[in-house]
């Protein structure tokens, strides 16, 4: 009998790895954890805690605890749908087979047999029952620009694999992500708990939408030539490998001058100054993506055959782990400011 700590270990090796461990029995946390792709949850989390925290650290800001968590719940919720989303479309839409990229490095819902189409459906549309619950709760609490966040983030969610207008086969999945999982994200989530709504707000949701942009750009670099071959022009196909790796590249660096100028001109406390500890795994990154993709993977390496969305990925969590870690000291230490600000 599978014990509650094994369960808890299988679950934690799932949130690293969207996967099974090997030789593991499954069990429906996991299973589910897998179909909604819960590995990648921590980004919208992040999103939705820095502009928490960009709330709570604001001087002057009333901030509703209750709105702050059902909103950031809320962003996880959607995330979730519209991964499923994703995977429902893309299989209708021919894009998902046994051989596409998707169904190589984690399980397809429906393709591994694990759900029927209906099945996926009737999840979709829970996920989408429980947000409109949320978003109704915050529409009366702060109004009908609530809505205009949501309706946002939801169009893009759905028509980011969705026809007629297919954001990414066009070269609009990059910019689309940029787009909610910073401006909607986190000023929304920062309206949410405020009721306000600064300009600053704005250019600092951007940073860390920035560092979600190049994991998707490490993906579809990692799916260049299938996605090719099925006529999708995400930007990295668009661009060729070499100019996206380069593009991902610049992106990454740009986290940190935005992170160091809105601290240095006093929008935010210093300690989000701590984010240049993130350089040294950035330096890894930058080093893993001026190079192709090797041949085959190396020992042990899970998850092939994605390779620059991990590299990424791990830059991406040690740098929004360290902005919200000084975002956090900022709320707690308000009275610490540079001198000149």
């Amino acid at each position: 009998m599978t014990t509650l700590a094994q369960r808890v270990t299988t679950w934690r090796y799932v949130m690293n790895h969207a996967n099974m461990p090997e030789g593991v029995q499954m069990d429906s946390v996991s299973k589910w954890l897998i179909v909604t792709r819960a590995a990648v949850f921590t980004m919208t989390a992040t999103s939705g805690i820095i502009g928490g925290l960009l709330a709570i650290g604001t001087a002057g800001a009333s901030v509703n605890y209750w709105y702050l968590v059902l909103a950031v719940i809320g962003l996880v919720i959607a995330h979730a749908a519209n991964n499923m989303i994703n995977d429902y479309f893309d299989l209708e839409g021919g894009v998902d087979t046994d051989e596409y990229v998707r169904a190589l490095y984690a399980p397809h819902p429906i393709l591994s047999g694990w759900l029927t189409k209906p099945q996926l459906r009737n999840a979709i549309l829970l996920m989408q029952a429980l947000d409109l619950a949320i978003l109704l709760v915050l529409v009366w609490a702060r109004g009908p620009w609530v809505a205009a966040f949501a309706f946002g983030g939801l169009f893009i969610s759905v028509f980011y694999v969705a026809p007629p207008i297919k954001l990414k086969h066009h070269g609009l999945g990059e910019p689309g992500v940029f787009i909610v999982w910073g401006p909607l994200m986190i000023a929304g989530t920062y309206f949410v708990a405020t009721g306000t709504l600064p300009g600053w707000v704005w250019v600092d949701s951007l940073p860390y939408a920035i560092l979600v942009t190049t994991v998707l750009f490490g993906k579809h670099i990692d799916k260049i030539s299938a996605d090719t071959l099925k006529g999708i022009r995400t930007l990295p196909v668009i661009l060729g490998e070499t100019r996206a790796r380069w593009v991902a590249q610049a992106l990454m660096i740009a986290f940190y001058p935005i992170v160091i100028g809105s601290a240095l001109i006093g929008w935010v406390g210093p300690f989000v100054l701590l984010s240049i500890l993130g350089i040294p795994v950035l330096l890894q990154v930058l080093k893993q993506f001026s190079v192709p993709r090797p041949e085959t993977p190396p020992q042990s390496y899970v998850g092939w055959p994605l390779w620059f969305v991990g590299g990424a990925f791990v830059h991406t969590r040690r740098a929004g782990a360290l902005l919200i870690v000084g975002l956090l000291l900022n709320a707690i230490l308000p009275g610490i400011r540079l001198p000149w600000t």
